[in-house]
Protein backbone atom coordinates (compact mmCIF):
# COMPACT_ATOMS: atom_id res chain seq x y z
CA UNK A 1 0.00 0.00 0.00
CA UNK A 2 2.19 2.82 1.24
CA UNK A 3 5.85 0.59 -0.92
CA UNK A 4 3.54 2.38 -4.11
CA UNK A 5 4.77 5.67 -5.49
CA UNK A 6 0.69 6.41 -5.80
CA UNK A 7 0.38 5.93 -2.92
CA UNK A 8 2.40 8.73 -1.28
CA UNK A 9 0.70 11.02 -4.25
CA UNK A 10 -2.40 10.25 -2.90
CA UNK A 11 -1.19 10.88 0.84
CA UNK A 12 0.61 14.37 -0.06
CA UNK A 13 -3.26 15.63 -1.98
CA UNK A 14 -4.74 14.54 1.10
CA UNK A 15 -2.51 16.36 3.40
CA UNK A 16 -2.21 19.67 1.30
CA UNK A 17 -5.93 19.80 0.70
CA UNK A 18 -6.34 19.56 4.86
CA UNK A 19 -3.59 22.36 5.45
CA UNK A 20 -5.81 24.46 2.80
CA UNK A 21 -8.23 24.72 6.08
CA UNK A 22 -6.14 26.87 8.27
CA UNK A 23 -3.45 28.55 5.52
CA UNK A 24 -5.14 31.58 3.20
CA UNK A 25 -5.50 31.35 0.16
CA UNK A 26 -5.97 35.41 -0.61
CA UNK A 27 -5.90 37.92 2.36
CA UNK A 28 -7.45 41.32 1.27
CA UNK A 29 -10.14 44.11 1.74
CA UNK A 30 -13.75 43.05 0.95
CA UNK A 31 -17.38 44.73 1.50
CA UNK A 32 -19.95 43.03 3.41
CA UNK A 33 -23.27 43.96 3.25
CA UNK A 34 -21.86 47.31 2.88
CA UNK A 35 -19.30 47.21 5.70
CA UNK A 36 -15.49 47.31 4.51
CA UNK A 37 -13.70 44.26 6.21
CA UNK A 38 -9.91 45.43 5.98
CA UNK A 39 -8.48 42.34 6.84
CA UNK A 40 -10.43 39.03 5.02
CA UNK A 41 -8.77 35.91 4.74
CA UNK A 42 -9.90 33.65 2.27
CA UNK A 43 -9.35 29.77 2.97
CA UNK A 44 -11.44 26.49 3.05
CA UNK A 45 -13.30 27.53 5.81
CA UNK A 46 -14.46 30.28 4.58
CA UNK A 47 -17.15 29.56 1.97
CA UNK A 48 -19.50 26.33 2.38
CA UNK A 49 -18.79 25.17 -1.62
CA UNK A 50 -15.54 25.66 -0.78
CA UNK A 51 -15.37 23.55 2.49
CA UNK A 52 -16.98 20.87 1.27
CA UNK A 53 -14.75 20.29 -1.93
CA UNK A 54 -12.16 20.36 0.10
CA UNK A 55 -13.80 18.03 2.77
CA UNK A 56 -14.85 15.71 -0.40
CA UNK A 57 -11.08 15.87 -1.81
CA UNK A 58 -9.76 14.58 1.62
CA UNK A 59 -12.13 11.85 1.45
CA UNK A 60 -11.64 10.61 -1.71
CA UNK A 61 -7.85 10.70 -1.18
CA UNK A 62 -8.27 8.26 1.17
CA UNK A 63 -10.64 6.46 -0.06
CA UNK A 64 -8.13 5.93 -3.18
CA UNK A 65 -5.50 5.09 -0.70
CA UNK A 66 -7.76 2.12 0.54
CA UNK A 67 -8.51 1.06 -2.67
CA UNK A 68 -4.96 -0.26 -3.70
CA UNK A 69 -6.45 -4.34 -4.85
CA UNK A 70 -8.98 -2.42 -6.84
CA UNK A 71 -7.04 -0.35 -8.91
CA UNK A 72 -9.49 0.59 -11.82
CA UNK A 73 -11.95 2.08 -9.23
CA UNK A 74 -8.84 3.95 -7.66
CA UNK A 75 -7.89 5.10 -10.81
CA UNK A 76 -11.91 6.33 -11.15
CA UNK A 77 -11.92 7.76 -8.01
CA UNK A 78 -8.63 9.57 -8.50
CA UNK A 79 -9.96 11.35 -12.11
CA UNK A 80 -13.22 12.21 -10.53
CA UNK A 81 -11.08 13.83 -7.36
CA UNK A 82 -8.90 15.49 -10.28
CA UNK A 83 -12.10 17.15 -11.79
CA UNK A 84 -13.02 18.07 -8.14
CA UNK A 85 -9.91 19.79 -7.19
CA UNK A 86 -9.78 21.71 -10.41
CA UNK A 87 -13.27 22.71 -9.67
CA UNK A 88 -12.23 23.79 -6.16
CA UNK A 89 -9.28 26.36 -7.69
CA UNK A 90 -11.89 27.89 -9.94
CA UNK A 91 -14.34 28.64 -6.71
CA UNK A 92 -11.43 29.77 -5.21
CA UNK A 93 -10.57 32.02 -7.59
CA UNK A 94 -14.39 33.28 -8.15
CA UNK A 95 -13.80 34.26 -4.64
CA UNK A 96 -10.93 36.38 -5.34
CA UNK A 97 -13.09 38.53 -7.86
CA UNK A 98 -15.61 39.29 -4.69
CA UNK A 99 -12.48 41.52 -3.09
CA UNK A 100 -11.62 44.92 -3.70
CA UNK A 101 -7.89 44.50 -2.80
CA UNK A 102 -5.57 42.14 -1.32
CA UNK A 103 -2.43 39.66 -2.36
CA UNK A 104 -2.53 36.13 -2.85
CA UNK A 105 -0.60 34.05 -0.13
CA UNK A 106 2.23 31.92 -1.12
CA UNK A 107 0.40 29.08 0.47
CA UNK A 108 -1.99 28.89 -2.53
CA UNK A 109 0.77 26.72 -3.90
CA UNK A 110 -0.77 24.02 -1.70
CA UNK A 111 -3.88 24.58 -3.42
CA UNK A 112 -2.15 24.32 -6.91
CA UNK A 113 -0.84 21.19 -5.74
CA UNK A 114 -3.23 19.15 -5.42
CA UNK A 115 -4.57 18.65 -8.84
CA UNK A 116 -0.81 17.93 -9.83
CA UNK A 117 -0.18 15.38 -7.06
CA UNK A 118 -3.38 13.69 -8.13
CA UNK A 119 -2.88 13.78 -11.89
CA UNK A 120 0.67 11.71 -10.97
CA UNK A 121 -1.16 9.01 -8.35
CA UNK A 122 -3.69 9.02 -11.70
CA UNK A 123 -0.62 8.16 -13.67
CA UNK A 124 0.67 5.71 -11.26
CA UNK A 125 -1.93 3.84 -10.63
CA UNK A 126 -2.57 3.57 -14.68
CA UNK A 127 1.24 2.39 -15.14
CA UNK A 128 0.21 -0.35 -12.57
CA UNK A 129 -2.92 -1.92 -14.51
CA UNK A 130 -1.00 -1.64 -17.83
CA UNK A 131 1.95 -3.57 -16.40
CA UNK A 132 -0.80 -6.21 -14.50
CA UNK A 133 -2.16 -6.23 -17.78
CA UNK A 134 1.20 -7.34 -19.63
CA UNK A 135 2.21 -9.61 -17.16
CA UNK A 136 -1.58 -11.52 -17.20
CA UNK A 137 -0.59 -11.83 -21.19
CA UNK A 138 2.57 -13.64 -20.61
CA UNK A 139 0.96 -16.11 -18.60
Amino acid sequence: MIQRLQSLWLLLAAIFAFLTFKLPFYSGSKTIKGIAQPDVRLDAASQIFILALTGLVILFCFIAFFLYKNRKKQLTLTIINIIFSIVLLVLYFLEIGKFQTGIISLSCLFTLAIPIFLFLAARGIWKDEKLVKSLDRLR
